[in-house]
């Protein structure tokens, strides 16, 4: 297992006003985490071992955009602000973002990466599985499209899995640190936050913890067949993403993101 400097990824800032669970805070979590990972995954182009890879990681990173554009537009249609996805993508300032630590972390070795991806696609499959009977038919409509793609997002991450975990010395204990690496930000994802629970009780959502087992059932497949081994649940854990409440990284993430809209308001191409 690598050593890993875990203060530089400590959440920042106190706790947000608490605010009344709604669709749009939903959609919100939902939309912030294919944003902000699309972004993540967009900063492998031209470091990928291989440049299949560098074009599959950049495929994934624009169907990761592609949901958060539409989730986004959905959101502002549900907040009634007159805010479009280019609103709520480029002027929302750090603690108006909900989504995950998992997805904010930087990038690090390609076996880290592979893990992070394992287990969010297998996440989303899950997820956007369950939304496919959500009450707000846009939201459905776009887990039905998605699906499609988590389910080759998943496949592809658990791909390199095995060839890196059954591969030489080297690769087998890189790709075991990176599921170290990733440990402490899964619980995060099967938080049953209090916008989740109501959503749930909507029929618009589905409650995050119920998507666990199956979850971890597949990671636990691709990770035997990889001869490695899944990790204990780790001792320190992330939270408060949903809540606004985020890592160091983020900040850094947010500026690049961001940068060229704010500097040119209301330029177009």
């Amino acid at each position: 297992m690598s050593e890993r400097d875990t203060t530089a990824t400590q959440p920042v800032g106190a706790a947000p006003e608490t605010r009344e669970p709604t669709a749009y805070s939903y959609l919100l979590g939902l939309a912030d985490d294919a944003l902000i990972y699309a972004q993540r995954l967009g900063e492998w182009l031209t470091r990928a071992p291989q440049i299949e890879e560098d074009l599959a990681l950049g495929n994934i990173g624009l169907d990761l955009l592609g949901q958060a554009r539409a989730l986004l537009t959905r959101t502002g249609e549900l907040e009634g602000a007159g805010r479009d996805e280019d609103d709520l993508a480029y002027l929302r300032d750090e603690r108006e973002f909900r989504n995950v630590h998992l997805v904010e972390q930087p990038r690090g070795d390609f076996g880290q990466e592979m893990a992070r991806l394992l287990w969010f696609a297998s996440y989303q499959h899950e997820l956007y599985a369950g939304l496919l009977t959500s009450a707000d038919e846009v939201l459905s409509a776009v887990a039905a499209k998605a699906l499609k793609e988590v389910a080759y997002h998943r496949d592809h991450a658990g791909h390199w899995v095995v060839r890196l975990g059954d591969g030489t010395p080297e690769s087998h204990e890189r790709m075991q640190a990176g599921l170290e690496a990733v440990l402490p930000y899964l619980a995060e994802l099967f938080d049953d936050d209090a916008t989740s629970v109501w959503a749930a009780e909507q029929g618009i959502g589905v409650l995050p913890s119920t998507l666990h087992d199956a979850v971890v059932a597949h990671v636990s497949a691709v990770v035997r067949e990889a001869t490695l081994t899944l990790p204990d649940e780790s001792r320190w854990r992330s939270r408060g993403g949903r809540e606004g409440i985020h890592s160091q990284p983020m900040g850094y993430l947010l500026a690049e993101l961001q940068h060229i809209h704010r500097s040119h308001p209301g330029a177009s191409w």
